[in-house]
């Protein structure tokens, strides 16, 4: 799968048009510093890195995209402990910043997605690993279309060919009723991240359609154009909001094999 729409409907020029991000901690002129973090499980304290340009200096002003500033993704390197959040930005150090604490130890990936304030700039996504000391027991990731979440039964339908354009839809229900009430979240009725198994290269989706207003509501379905670049597993996560509350459903699916799964998208990851 690759890159998304924007939520303004033209998701499959977009999707065609990026390489894999999100497999380095620099790309386009910019780095992402050393990630500072609490070191062990149960530890409370924050999270704390900066982006710096091509001169070492730490930027302080960037483009809204979906919302935010930047989006912070935060996974295992197994798929699991996914958090999506939005740090704040200490604009007079440049410093982004979030309180913290892991839940189970392991190595996790830490994503810095946004977008620099230059006329005509794309979307950079840089990442890099953080240890968490303590007892780690990996966890197996295996096909998975549902989920349950919070009393929501959410449920990914459609299949995925490497190198071609395909159409993801989710259902949402609850209590074996449809959910009509899906709303705006990040400019979306739905905010999808998806990980290749295997290098965790990162690919941002979003919706079809035209962006939401405050009020409108959706569902129970959710149509989201993805593009696979190779053939093989990709994890999936689904944020989606309803009376204020986010909620988050995984997936792990399976992208078969095309003709065009050899395409360029393979020699420009990280790229923008």
């Amino acid at each position: 799968m690759n890159t998304h729409g924007e939520g303004h409907g033209d998701t499959e020029k977009e999707a065609q048009g990026h390489g894999l991000k999100g497999l380095s901690l620099d790309a386009g002129g910019f780095l992402l510093s050393p990630v500072r973090a609490p070191g062990a499980v149960g530890d409370e304290g924050e999270l704390v890195f900066e982006i710096l340009d091509d001169s070492g200096e730490p930027v302080t002003d960037y483009d809204t995209a979906h919302e935010k500033d930047l989006h912070l993704i935060v996974v295992r390197t197994d798929g699991a402990g996914f958090r999506h959040v939005h740090p704040v930005l200490d604009a007079s150090t440049g410093t982004w910043s979030t309180p913290w604490s892991w839940d189970e130890a392991g190595t996790y990936r830490v994503y810095a997605d946004f977008t620099p304030a230059a006329e005509g700039a794309e979307g950079v996504t840089l990442s890099r690993s953080v240890q968490v000391a303590g007892d780690f027991a990996p966890v197996e990731r295996e096909l998975q279309t549902t989920d349950e979440v919070d009393g929501y039964a959410v449920s990914l339908h459609g299949e995925v060919t490497a190198g071609s354009a395909s159409e993801l839809t989710v259902t949402v229900e609850r209590d074996g009723e449809p959910v009509t009430t899906l709303e705006p979240y990040l400019g979306a009725f739905g905010h999808m991240v998806a990980l290749r198994e295997g290098d965790l290269a990162y690919l941002h989706v979003h919706a079809e359609g035209d962006e939401p207003h405050a009020g409108d509501t959706a569902g129970p379905e959710i149509r989201f154009a993805a593009k696979a670049p190779t053939a093989g597993r990709y994890m999936v996560y689904l944020d989606f909001q309803v009376d204020g509350q986010v909620h988050t459903a995984e997936f792990v699916i399976e992208a078969a094999r095309g003709d065009a799964s050899h395409t360029d998208d393979d020699s420009d990851h990280g790229g923008h």
